[in-house]
């Protein structure tokens, strides 16, 4: 990738460290005075877990416990190509004992699952023979159903599960360690009646043998609750059944991202994505209808480690329209609760003690709203965001730039090459940053970039079609702008050859720019090219480029190579010999003196009002109007970077752009941009997704990391 060794060398230097209720009145088949009782520990219990003031503020509340199912990462490309991971290097904010000390791993065996989440434990001071033992804060509510509860202090982290409630002073130390922000469990396992040993790189963890001893239904004001009755606390995860369903729009074809050259059905070789076009403005090509499906929903799955009677299992259920299916099913150890709810709604799930439930809610607005101070500089926080009548769910993060040790970098997915794509979970935890968010768009087929991004002030990719792009420092500044780059090649006879795009994989008519930064050499992304190098402002050849991808042309470390598309008429004015003139402006000419531009677009917010221009930036109106899950990054009064995943409304789709920037204004934001969404949109912190389950992630090119270095 271009440049990217260059790119490391500069991260090790600055040593960039990577760290890092609910209850409407229900009704039981139970005495009066035990539906009483229950309802006021439901909503007791509601209230002390949110802070909240009245019922009606606890209608707005999911706990995104969705655990990994894949197996650990593997090491990508950077790994094998000589690169070591900033991950791998162990930096702490605190002191702490001889590493000889300390034992680590990204394993835990959680009642013998393997489940990928990073743990530590070292000796509770240097005499001591008992170990402390940590596990990364998100993965832990994630894979048990710990909650994490809001909190103004990053050292310390209230929580609660089941009757097991640690607030206030009682609260779990909470420290950062590489890109993850750790709590010490120790106190919490004994009180939750876990055992805990660490074998090699695995942390053993074993609860007591818990047993289902019933299962009930009611309806809420807001949709169905399902009550599983325990006799001890267990841990329980939320898991998305990754199955095909009925998709109720149509099915766009060619993939999500056309911004490409137009070509033929017959000719793609990737299957269509089932979200809608990033960019339908081009290729103008049919869409595909599906028929109207009956039913549309989607399975979640409520893992809970505990054994159900055979009376329990066989069970007849209800179900309703938000319920479509509700079903018990003995998995060994597991016992599994498995609702069908419709698409784009989650469980929301949550633990209460004394009796030990785990209550199962099934509404449409199911965020749970938290507020949390991650590490300094970076507060972590889901709400809904109100438009009109509309609800729509937030996770974001405020990042204070001008924290010491906080980096903001562009992060590729397979370094040091720019071309593939990974998971952003993936691409995250390689690179080693703390927090991260998708960021632009690319071609889903080549899988290259399309879009500006620069680098320690090389364009790794050039910005297209005046489209929206983020420029920012070290210093903590930061601009928000439409950005092109206009490039001329001027001859000895004064002829002015404009260059349509530097470092692009977008294919249009005219003349394209690769340098040392796209890479060691150049293939053709489209038939029919003339390929002229470059060297020391010196025209040294010019060559018939063949078929797409079928040739490769070195690009001169002290030139350049360019590229003619369908005119060749600047050919003849190329011959071998010619002595070259370039000239380079960047407009707004601010972006200049930034080191790190990543492009996507729309602008949504400038000077604190919005600007949506779609056709300004090559998009069309009915682009738009699309609604669907999006990420989005901004700036607010007092400078602090705003990283934004906004998902469907409650009970209905995600935004489109209009709506979009309204949110992102009323979060206070001054300017702010639009970057891929859809399913490309994924907000990363401490090792997991925040906003959604990974399996329904796609892959993505680049993305914005935030690093923390002590």
């Amino acid at each position: 990738m271009k440049g990217n060794f260059f790119y490391w060398r500069i991260i090790f230097s600055v040593s960039i460290l990577p760290v890092l209720a609910i209850a409407p009145s229900l009704v039981w088949n139970q005495p009066a005075r035990a539906q009483e009782g229950e309802r006021a520990a439901l909503i007791h219990a509601s209230r002390a877990r949110q802070g909240m003031n009245s019922l009606a503020d606890s209608e707005s509340r999911l706990k995104p416990t969705e655990i990994l199912s894949h197996s650990s990462l593997e090491r990508t490309s950077a790994m094998r190509q000589g690169f070591q991971p900033l991950s791998d290097f162990k930096f702490v904010t605190q002191s702490l004992p001889p590493a000889s000390t300390i034992k680590q791993g990204r394993q835990v065996s959680l009642n013998g699952r393997i489940l990928p989440l990073a743990w530590t434990q070292q000796r509770a001071n240097s005499t001591s023979a008992n170990f402390r033992t940590w596990i990364a804060d998100v993965g832990l509510m994630q894979s048990a159903g710990v909650d994490l509860l809001s909190s103004a202090d990053s050292a310390k982290q209230p929580v609660q599960w089941f009757s097991v409630s640690l607030t206030g002073a009682q609260s779990l130390a909470a420290r950062a360690t590489g890109p993850y922000r750790y709590l010490d469990v120790t106190d919490f396992a004994r009180l939750a009646g876990w055992e805990i040993s660490a074998d090699g790189n695995i942390l053993k963890i074993t609860s007591q043998t818990a047993t289902v001893t019933g299962i009930r239904q009611a309806e809420i004001e807001s949709g169905d609750r399902i009550v599983v009755d325990l006799d001890r606390p267990t841990p329980w995860q939320v898991n998305f059944v990754n199955k095909p369903s009925p998709s109720p729009t149509p099915t766009p074809n060619p993939p999500d991202d056309p911004t490409k050259p137009a070509i033929p059905l017959q000719n793609l070789r990737a299957a269509p994505n089932l979200e809608t076009p990033d960019d339908p403005t081009k290729p103008a090509l049919p869409l595909q209808i599906t028929p109207a499906a009956p039913i549309a929903g989607q399975e979640w799955s409520i893992a809970i480690d505990a054994k159900a009677a055979p009376a329990i299992i066989q069970q007849t259920f209800s179900t309703s329209k938000q319920l479509l299916s509700l079903k018990v099913e003995p998995d060994g150890a597991q016992t599994k609760v498995k609702v069908t709810i419709p698409l784009g709604w989650r469980p929301q799930v949550f633990s209460l003690g004394n009796p030990n439930r785990l209550v199962i809610d099934i509404r449409p607005d199911s965020l749970v709203e938290k507020n949390i101070l991650w590490a300094p500089g970076v507060q972590w926080r889901q709400h809904y965001q109100n438009l009109g009548t509309a609800r729509f769910p937030v996770v974001w993060l405020e990042v204070n730039p001008r924290q010491a040790g906080v980096k903001i970098r562009p992060i590729l997915s397979n370094p040091p090459a720019d071309q593939g794509t990974a998971p952003l979970l993936q691409t995250a935890e390689v690179s080693g940053a703390a927090a991260a968010i998708n960021a632009g768009f690319f071609n889903r087929i080549n899988r290259l970039s399309l879009g500006a991004i620069r680098r320690d002030n090389k364009w790794l990719s050039g910005p297209i079609l005046n489209r929206g792009a983020i420029a920012w420092n070290d210093r903590g500044e930061f601009a928000i702008d439409r950005l092109t780059l206009q490039e001329t090649v001027i001859t000895p006879a004064n002829q002015f050859l404009p260059v349509s795009h530097l470092n692009s994989a977008y294919v249009q008519p005219g003349i394209g720019r690769y340098n040392s930064d796209w890479g060691t050499t150049y293939t053709p992304l489209s038939g029919n090219e003339i390929v002229v190098t470059v060297g020391g402002d010196r025209v040294v050849s010019q060559s018939p480029g063949g078929a797409v991808g079928t040739t490769t042309f070195p690009i001169p470390a002290n030139g350049y190579i360019l590229v003619l598309r369908s005119d060749f008429f600047p050919a003849s004015e190329l011959s071998i010999g010619t002595l070259l003139r370039l000239e380079t402006n960047i407009f707004p000419a601010d972006f200049n003196r930034f080191p790190y531009i990543l492009g996507g677009g729309p602008v949504l917010v400038q000077n604190s009002q919005v600007v949506l221009d779609a056709k300004a930036e090559g998009f069309s109106d009915a682009y738009v109007r699309q609604t669907a899950i999006r990420s989005a990054i901004g700036r607010n009064a007092a400078g602090n970077l705003l990283i934004v995943a906004v998902h469907n409304r409650a009970g209905g789709a995600g935004p489109n752009f209009a709506e979009l920037a309204q949110i992102l204004q009323q979060m206070g934001a001054v300017e702010a941009l639009n970057l891929d969404g859809g399913s490309s949109t994924s907000l990363y912190l401490g090792g997991s997704l925040l906003d959604r389950p990974p399996s329904t992630a796609a892959r993505v090119h680049n993305a914005i990391g935030i690093f923390i270095q002590p």
